[in-house]
């Protein structure tokens, strides 16, 4: 069994938060994908079963990576049995493997996800049945194979999802503080704020240390897979692991010391003691350095460099007074952060608009269900403060 076309190369989608697909198509392009092209939430690319195992490996805002392989109209319940009943499940995998359905249904005549699977469950255990006269079965939690379905209107679209567990779970996250921001989003932030990876960066509010972990993986060029265990592809019956094992061999030429001093800091010693749980379990510990601190009295090195945060929003950590908070921290930036490029995610956009200063740059992303502002802030000598005025349209 292969996925490769006659021409070598492989269609492939690579799934990503919102806001962050440019970012996404940016990161498979450096890895060498063709006919890149961005869609909503995803990036559609051509390549090969080496960029297949690199892009999971290395994509750092990558959520996970589909194979399509194939599209059907459908119209009735039967429409999806049969569809799905005809694809040659025997040839990928064997009926003493397990597998399990990732299935999303948007404006279709099925109103329920769980629904779908359970007939494309049916499906393709009647099939194995007739074929081998033993059926697979499902396992939800570790699945030897992943099925992705996407059904939109009357359009099915089947996948083989190459990546089994979210890119997102790194493996190095052991310990949590209130609110986390996924890696994923993270790593966007990191990539999107600019920073070069040499210049200091910092987090004055920094929680479990998501974004401080994720930064220092940048500097040292690590892969954002490097501390998995594995990914869905190795069970595919066509898993070339002297190809994988090439891969882990090229990035471990590709990986630098870190020369970028970055620091995080949280008022909370408990925040930080997540923060270094996370480190230690990534072996970062060493290249960050970490301290006890309110916002309002961190001292940064001289510019330039690089802050990017994420403050509280009111939604899931309660603050006295938000709108105190937010413009605090735009006052701490202006006289004491010159040289650098600050960036603040949040989702309530009015304390946003209290920071004071006029934003160079504005990203919409979301944090969970949440929808966010990542505003950017050039924090050149004599930044001024641009009021309410300059962030009316955030």
């Amino acid at each position: 069994m292969s996925f490769d076309y006659p021409s070598g190369k492989l269609n492939m989608l690579a799934k990503c938060p919102s806001g962050l697909e440019g970012v996404l198509a940016s990161e498979l392009e450096m890895l060498g994908g063709e006919n890149i092209s961005i869609l909503n939430r995803a990036v559609a690319f051509e390549g090969d079963k080496r960029l297949l195992y690199a892009a999971n490996y290395h994509c750092r805002t990558a959520l996970r990576i589909l194979v399509p392989i194939k599209q059907f109209s459908i119209l009735t319940e039967q429409d999806l049995y049969t569809a799905v009943k005809s694809v040659k499940w025997e040839d990928y995998f064997s009926a003493d493997q397990t597998f399990a359905f990732d299935s999303t249904v948007n404006q279709s005549v099925f109103t329920h996800s769980h629904y779908v699977s359970q007939r494309a469950k049916d499906a393709i255990a009647d099939r194995f049945r007739e074929k081998t006269g033993k059926r697979p079965s499902v396992d939800t939690e570790n699945p030897d194979f992943k099925i992705n379905i996407h059904l939109s209107r009357n359009e099915l679209n089947l996948s083989f999802d190459s990546s089994g567990d979210s890119l997102h779970k790194r493996g190095y996250h052991i310990s949590n503080a209130e609110a986390p921001l996924s890696e994923v989003l993270a790593a966007g932030m990191i990539l999107l704020s600019g920073w070069d990876g040499r210049s200091t960066f910092m987090d004055p509010m920094c929680g479990s240390g998501t974004l401080l972990t994720e930064a220092a993986m940048i500097a040292m060029n690590l892969p954002a897979g490097y501390f998995r265990q594995e990914f869905g592809f190795m069970r595919w019956k066509d898993f070339n692991k002297p190809l994988w094992e090439d891969v882990l061999d090229e990035s471990l030429e590709e990986q630098t010391d870190i020369e970028a001093e970055i620091l995080g800091s949280d008022m909370s010693a408990q925040n930080l003691r997540s923060a270094e749980a996370n480190l230690k379990q990534a072996r970062l510990h060493k290249d960050v350095r970490l301290s006890v601190s309110k916002f309002q009295d961190v001292v940064p090195p001289e510019g330039p460099g690089t802050l990017v945060t994420n403050p509280p929003y009111g939604e899931r950590i309660q603050v006295d007074d938000i709108i105190e908070l937010y413009r605090d921290l735009g006052n701490v930036l202006k006289r004491r952060f010159s040289g650098y490029k600050a960036w603040v995610i949040s989702s309530d956009l009015r304390a946003v608009k209290m920071i004071g200063l006029k934003p160079m740059k504005k990203h919409v992303l979301f944090n969970g269900p949440l929808e966010c502002r990542f505003v950017g802030f050039d924090l050149y000598d004599g930044s001024r403060r641009g009021g309410n005025r300059d962030q009316d349209n955030l």
